[in-house]
């Protein structure tokens, strides 16, 4: 029986590497369906993202991808299957509906482990779909001892990434950590703009014709991270800075979909603070 799989690699750039690589589903009677590579001649990185199909074992593949390309060499092969994700939210409902509305939809491509939350609010929309809601409140507890609490709930579960679906607080470095490039948060803002708190004012006092949103992976700079996927909104003078933030939920739910389905479907590849998206 043949089988699918995705094959990621990230390596110190040489030539004949897209030869060596070949030349290894070659030999093992593989079919390419699909590729693409792309240098990153500053970094002299190479990124390389092919779908394969044929009779193989995964791991043996792995290897002897490893024995054609440098030693540094990063290489997945990721036979396609559900990832498991879990959702942290405040109180904000539009990011969260949308891809609950999505999975329940089989649109997703991923299974919702869990949904958590420091506040009860959203309990009632995630019970209608039959997805198991975690409140941690945080009322009377320092931002260490929440996120030990928090953090003791996550791992319970096998998963593969953490989307902050408008959850609305900072995370310590030791949180970041202990997930780094597992955690994708939406920012109502067209980072690296507007920053921090409140960006939808920070714009309109700024007189902005264009308001956005982005996806990215979180690190201990905030809103810093390398980023997966952004969008636009025309503007004018006409709204007030509560019209543009109504405006810019449309587009965090949009931009957030855009960015988990190509993380979804190992479509993104971390490059120092930058990604390389296939």
């Amino acid at each position: 029986m043949e089988n699918r799989a995705r094959v990621l690699i990230d390596c110190e750039d040489a030539k004949g590497l897209v030869y060596k690589i070949s030349k290894v589903f070659y030999d093992r009677g593989l079919n390419i369906d699909n590729n693409r590579e792309v240098v990153d001649k500053e970094r002299k990185r190479f990124f390389m993202r092919t779908v394969v199909t044929g009779i193989f074992d995964a791991k043996e593949l792995q290897d002897e991808l490893k024995s054609a390309v440098s030693k540094d060499a990063h290489i997945k092969v990721i036979e396609p299957k559900n990832k498991k994700i879990i959702l942290m939210v405040t109180k904000e409902s539009h990011a969260l509906g949308d891809i609950l509305v999505r999975h329940s939809d089989g649109e997703l491509d991923a299974d919702i482990e869990c949904v958590i939350s420091n506040h009860n609010v959203l309990g009632t929309l995630v019970s209608r779909f039959d997805i198991p809601f975690v409140c941690i409140p945080a009322d009377g507890l320092s931002r260490e001892e929440h996120e030990s609490r928090v953090m003791a709930t996550i791992d319970k579960f096998k998963f593969d990434y953490i989307v902050l679906a408008k959850y609305m607080r900072i995370l310590t470095p030791t949180f970041v950590e202990a997930y780094e490039t597992k955690i994708i948060n939406i920012h109502h803002s067209f980072l690296p703009a507007f920053i921090g708190a409140n960006p939808y004012k920070q714009a309109f006092e700024r007189g902005v014709k264009i308001i956005g949103a982005t996806a990215h992976f979180v690190t201990n700079d905030l809103d810093e991270g390398p980023i997966i996927a952004q969008d636009i909104i025309p503007v004018n003078h006409r709204l007030s800075w509560r019209d543009m933030q109504r405006a810019g939920s449309d587009g965090e739910k949009i931009v957030l979909s855009r960015a988990l389905n190509l993380v979804l479907h190992d479509r993104v590849f971390v490059n120092g603070n930058k990604t390389v998206i296939f």
